[in-house]
């Protein structure tokens, strides 16, 4: 027979597997909160494949949302990165704030500025080409196009005056890739309805 501590034992780990067994198993198993990339729709997947868009990579990783995903036509599509784009441009404008703030040369200055009034005109622009899409979408793509040249010269101001500042070279860079997202769109829903405006 065995000795008493050892029936102990078994009886110990067998009376616990048995009241486990009885829990439902969430009490067992914590659910884990973790955010598993949300297949993108065929809509999402064409625009992210479409000529003008730079970067397909950042495409589908920033319209990976369920709203986006959700979208059931080009022009809900394009509402959304719309907004994405306006949202962008807010958050990048507020660095350029910031920065503005702290002492620098006169020419670091110049160009901060420049760059204020290329976003402030951005976030305009993306918020405008919102309402435009249904009624005119060749003055919508016209619309998001010129954000780019603007970003454009508020990079070279930069490089111009010398300003190192990784955040703002980075928020220049997707606001890029939302211009191009924006112009995508726009060129899609021009095909779509050629005769509507």
């Amino acid at each position: 027979m065995a000795p008493p501590n050892q029936l102990c034992l078994v009886l110990v780990v067998f009376l616990s597997i048995f009241s486990l067994s009885s829990l439902p198993t969430n009490a067992i198993i914590p659910k884990a909160n973790v955010s598993l990339p949300v297949p993108s729709s065929q809509l999402v997947e064409n625009l992210c494949n479409g000529k003008a868009v730079e970067n397909r990579r950042f495409c589908l990783q920033a319209l990976s949302t369920p709203k986006i995903i959700a979208a059931m036509d080009t022009t809900q599509l394009g509402t959304l990165i719309m907004k994405l784009g306006a949202a962008n441009a807010k958050a990048t404008l507020n660095v350029y704030n910031e920065i503005i703030k702290k002492p620098g040369s006169p020419q670091a200055l110049k160009a901060l500025n420049c760059c204020v009034e290329a976003y402030k005109y951005a976030i305009l622009s993306f918020e405008m080409v919102s309402s435009e899409l249904v009624e005119d979408p060749q003055t919508a793509n016209y619309d998001v196009a010129v954000i780019g040249p603007e970003i454009a010269n508020c990079e070279k101001e930069l490089i111009n005056a010398k300003v190192q500042a990784p955040r703002l070279l980075a928020g220049n860079r997707f606001m890029k890739y939302y211009v191009s997202m924006g112009y995508e769109i726009t060129s899609t829903l021009e095909l779509e309805n050629p005769n509507d405006y």
